[in-house]
């Protein structure tokens, strides 16, 4: 690809993209693309995007219908960004808001909302896969980018015989809460067990998606 060729992407092999309402000019979102994501796009006509904290190829919309459909493509001066302008279908942020950049500091330094959301995640994801989405989410972020501290950057340091003893003993724990029949024990532990689960997921390179896609086949 000629274009590729003039780009500047970044050490990490990424470039960002703003993402522009074509229509209203609103920004809705800023993501990173690796060469691999700006080819679909242009081939596609649909935004796609490189998930740093998955490592992982995206469509913007996959889960959620709501892609972005590709109108005009600039990059800046220093060929280091990208500018798309697209027309959005319902809305660009996973919160339910039209644009990502929803909140707003003011003169006072306070942090307020701008708009109300016009859809409910709940209804789109789903609450409970999008809380665990979340929880993997923020562990893969962890490990890409360790926080003094935290004990899940302890476990990755560990490494994968700490997690799978971690993983051995919440499992140990939800039985006997099970055994002892304590509704709020077993939430506690299981809740406890999942988190470590996700830890084992991430450190193996294995995706939430990857888990679905075989439950779903065995539906």
């Amino acid at each position: 690809m000629l274009l590729d060729e003039q780009l500047r992407f970044d050490e990490n092999g990424l470039i960002p993209a703003v993402i522009q309402d074509a229509e209203s000019g609103e920004v809705l979102m800023l993501g990173y693309m690796n060469r691999e994501a700006l080819e679909k796009s242009l081939q596609t006509g649909k935004t796609h995007f490189w998930s740093r904290s998955r490592q992982k190829l995206w469509m913007k919309g996959e889960t959620s219908g709501h892609i972005q459909t590709i109108e005009e493509v600039y990059f800046d001066c220093d060929k280091d960004a990208l500018l798309f302008k697209v027309k959005q279908a319902v809305a660009a942020c996973h919160t339910g808001h039209y644009s990502c950049f929803h909140s707003k500091i003011n003169d006072e330094y306070d942090i307020i909302k701008i708009d109300e959301p016009v859809f409910e995640p709940e209804n789109v994801y789903g609450n409970t896969v999008s809380i665990l989405k979340e929880l993997y989410n923020v562990v893969a972020d962890r490990r890409l980018h360790p926080k003094e501290g935290s004990y899940t950057n302890y476990l990755f340091e560990k490494g994968l015989d700490k997690i799978l003893k971690k993983v051995g003993e919440e499992t140990s724990e939800v039985i006997i809460a099970s055994k002892n029949r304590s509704k709020d024990e077993v939430v506690y532990e299981v809740s406890d067990l999942l988190y470590h689960l996700m830890v084992l997921l991430v450190e193996q390179g294995i995706t939430l998606e990857d888990v679905y896609s075989e439950l779903k086949r065995r539906r």
